[in-house]
Formats: structure tokens, C-alpha cells, sequence
């Protein structure tokens, strides 16, 4: 006999526990087990009034924002809708069956409001960070730095060339972004060289372009990661430009040492972080061994001797080439002495034409200038120190440590779905980068917990 369903839904009453309705194996449990938010309600407290109608709670809608960051449900009225529809997340936001969802402006009241007034969403991050610390996921032996370019909510059609004065609109027709621009400008220069295009829309937002792409506007996500187990330790958001994301890792570091009282013994880069004065700052300044390959300005490529063919001598403030002869920097005394600095920050040591014109080994050495010169930068020593590094076998692993941030970048993309921006200004990249990188650390949390409980997670991808 064939069975049929009813169909009837007019009881009035159901006995029903969400909790049980939500897999042990799901990848939320791990998540709600490692997320405390009892520090961050004490911080948004002095940002909310004692009198009025009482809010929604902050914790849920920063349960549903992490909710859509880990998901990758970029819409909030979709994360709205979903939230409504799916019982594990209710259960992950505290909601009842019969619970009304918030509205979607909700979150942006409050993202341009009491929660950037407050810093929470940093608040947040560095919270999850010491939780991080606390379970025995970072190290603090080695942290590797990279950056990578989201695109942000700029048309790229609509844009102006930055060499032409630019109409702003009137104040209070000025949009949240725009309003953020101008008042950076008014408080200090921007770092870095001037773009070529600004984006009406979004003027931080940096003019940049990937090999055999075309260009775009966007921002940087800068992170500093450990590399025991890939926990991101900090995140700074930054304009797509080299200049930035360098200094972006100071910031970083000073900032994890201040806060969680972790150095690094090591720091892992790639070229871009191979400059003179930021191998100097690791060397001289921070102490820490620069995993880092030196960015060379010149290299030859003719077969001619290169700068590790002549000797250094300290003491005399001179080169020897191979044949015994002096490079120096000035073969004269001055009346009013000189530093020979250049504006690349190098000092010039030459040789004399004399030596050269009658040496044997000009045509293997300057063929096609009178005289042999080498500049010598004022970071020499420091990139000397950095290419020592660079023939050790720590080298060799730190090379392969490096890719635990390119994975976590490809993460980003591809399973949150973070390739595109949805607020516009610094401040908007920095909040979106903040809820990322807090919701990469409590999956790397969640799914480690459930391999040690040999639990096989669902959602994990």
C-alpha cells in the first residue's frame, strides 16, 4: 500500500530543539567554540546610548557578518535571507525558530557607524588572534609577509587623469568615500607616487594593473602570517602600490609585538621586500633575519665581473678589483668634505682611467666605459647580511614556508569570494579585510579542532 503525506502543518504546538538539529560534524560548531564575543560587547558598550529604545544585539549582526565572510555570502540581503532559511545558522546566531532576522540596513548603519567609530571589527580580529596564541597555533618563530590586490568598487570607466584639477562635488552632495579622501589629504601627504588615473568614486582606491591585464582600480591586502600552521597575525589594508605595502609591514610587526608580544626570529618575503632600507630595518633596527632576496637595481647580464668579483675593505673606504686596483669614491681631498650620496641612496666608487686603459682585463670588466665604477648602496651591509641568508638551508624551507600565504590569498578569492570590493574607501578595504582574515583564522581554528576529534567537517570548503 502506498503511503502518503499528509500534508497538514495547523498544530499548534512542536517539540523542537535546534541544537539537535545541527550536525556534530558541522563546520559552525568548531567555529562557535573558538569565537568569544564578551570583550567586544564590552567595547561597543560606550558607543551605545543608556536611554531609548534598546538595539539589536551587536553580537548577532557580528555573528552573521562573520557568517557571510566565512561562507562566502557576499550580499547581506542574501546573508539576511539566508540566515531566515538555514537552521545551523540560526542556531550559530542565537536565533529561535519564531527570532526575526535584522534588516539588511542594519549592518550598513552600523558598519559606517559605532562599529568603525569603535575600531570593533580590529577589536575582533586581535581577540581571535590571542585565541589563536592561547590553542597553540602560532609559533612566533617565522612570519611571512605578502601582499595581494583586490579590485574595489570603482568603475574604471570613471576616472580622471590626475594631472588635471579635479571638480569635487559640494559638500553635501560628497559621497562617504570621497569625504574620507579629502580629509586623509588634509592631514597628511600620501605615501607613494602619484597615480595616473583617480577614480571619481573611490579616489584612495590605486590605478594598477596585473601582467597581461588590464588595468584596474584596487586595494591591498597586506598579511602577516606564521608559519608554523598558517594563522594570520595581522592584516593591513593599503593602495596598490610597493611603496605602502613595505611600509604597511613595519606597521604590522611593530603592531603584533606591541599587542601579543610576539618577534619574529625570521621574516619571509619576496623581491618586493628586498629593498635597502627595509632590509635595514630588519637587520639593524628589529634584529630579524631577512629570509628575503635583495632586490639588485643593476645586474649584469654581458658576462662582465660583477660586484662580488671586487673586494670590500672597510677600513680603507674602497674596492679592489681583481687585478689589486682601488675603486674609490673620491681621489681628492675637498676643501668642504663630501658624502657622494646619490638620490638612489649610493655612494659611487670609480676607478681611474689610467688603471683600466691599460689593463688586460678591461673587456671582461668595462668594455664600453673608460673606467670601471660600482655603486655601492648605503644598505650594504644589511644586503650583504641578507644574501648570506640566502645560501642556507632555512633559506631553502623559508621559500617553501612563503606559499602559506599565497594559499591563504587564493582562499581569500576563490572560497570567500573576496576578488571584488563592496565598501568603498580605506577604511571600508580595511573593515572587509579585518572580517576576512578573522573568519580565515576561526576555520583554520574549527577544522583543526575536528582533526584532533577526528571529526570530518561539513562546509569546510
Amino acid at each position: 500500500m502506498m503511503g502518503q503525506h499528509g500534508g497538514n502543518q495547523d498544530r499548534l504546538f512542536y517539540s523542537f530543539n535546534l541544537d539537535t538539529h545541527v550536525p556534530a560534524d558541522h563546520l559552525l560548531r568548531g567555529i562557535d567554540r573558538f569565537l568569544d564575543l564578551a570583550d567586544l560587547c564590552q567595547h561597543l558598550a560606550p558607543f551605545y546610548s543608556h536611554t531609548g529604545r534598546p538595539s539589536i544585539d551587536p553580537e548577532l549582526m557580528v555573528r552573521m557578518l562573520l557568517l557571510g565572510y566565512c561562507f562566502g555570502i557576499r550580499s547581506e540581503r542574501r546573508l539576511c535571507e539566508e540566515v531566515h532559511l538555514n537552521l545551523a545558522y540560526r542556531w550559530f546566531c542565537r536565533l529561535g525558530l519564531e527570532d526575526a532576522v535584522p534588516d539588511h540596513s542594519t549592518f550598513s548603519k552600523n558598519r559606517h557607524g559605532r562599529f568603525r567609530d569603535s575600531d570593533a571589527f580590529r577589536q575582533l580580529f586581535e581577540t581571535v588572534v590571542e585565541r589563536c596564541i592561547t590553542e597553540g597555533l602560532v609559533g612566533g618563530e617565522g612570519f611571512a609577509i605578502d601582499a595581494s590586490i583586490i579590485r574595489a568598487d570603482a568603475n574604471r570607466r570613471r576616472g580622471v587623469p590626475s594631472t588635471e584639477t579635479v571638480e569635487w562635488p559640494a559638500p553635501e552632495q560628497r559621497s562617504r568615500a570621497v569625504r574620507e579622501y579629502l580629509a586623509a589629504l588634509d592631514e597628511a601627504e600620501p605615501i607613494g607616487a602619484t597615480p595616473k588615473y583617480l577614480s571619481m568614486t573611490d579616489p584612495a582606491a590605486r590605478w594598477t594593473a596585473a601582467p597581461g591585464c588590464p588595468a584596474f582600480y584596487a586595494y591591498s591586502t597586506n598579511y602577516l602570517v606564521d608559519v608554523k600552521l598558517g594563522v594570520i597575525v595581522d592584516v593591513e589594508a593599503t593602495a596598490a602600490h610597493r611603496t605602502e605595502e613595505t611600509e604597511a609591514t613595519k606597521t604590522m610587526i611593530e603592531r603584533v609585538e606591541k599587542r601579543h608580544d610576539l618577534k619574529p626570529q625570521r621574516l619571509i618575503g619576496d623581491t618586493a621586500y628586498g629593498t635597502g632600507p627595509m632590509l635595514e630595518w630588519m637587520v639593524e633596527d628589529k634584529d630579524i633575519e631577512p629570509h628575503v632576496p635583495v632586490w639588485e637595481k643593476f645586474r649584469r647580464t654581458d658576462g662582465t665581473f660583477t660586484v662580488s668579483d671586487f673586494k670590500w675593505d672597510e677600513q680603507a673606504n674602497e674596492y679592489r678589483c681583481p687585478r689589486g686596483e682601488p675603486l674609490r669614491s673620491d681621489w681628492r681631498k675637498f676643501k668642504n668634505p663630501r658624502t657622494h650620496i646619490t638620490h638612489a641612496d649610493t655612494i659611487v666608487y670609480r676607478s681611474t682611467q689610467l688603471a683600466c686603459g691599460s689593463c688586460p682585463l678591461k673587456p671582461r670588466c668595462c668594455p664600453n666605459t673608460p673606467a670601471r665604477d660600482i655603486a655601492r648602496s648605503l644598505y650594504e651591509k644589511s644586503r650583504n647580511v641578507a644574501r648570506k641568508v640566502a645560501t642556507t638551508a632555512d633559506y631553502k624551507q623559508s621559500r617553501k614556508d612563503r606559499k602559506k600565504v599565497e594559499v591563504l590569498f587564493a582562499h581569500l578569492k576563490r572560497i570567500l569570494k573576496l576578488d571584488r570590493l563592496r565598501l568603498r574607501g580605506r577604511r571600508g578595504a580595511r573593515d572587509e579585510f579585518l572580517l576576512a582574515a578573522t573568519a580565515q583564522n576561526l576555520r583554520r581554528m574549527a577544522k583543526r579542532w575536528m582533526q584532533m576529534t577526528m571529526i570530518e567537517p561539513i562546509g569546510a570548503t
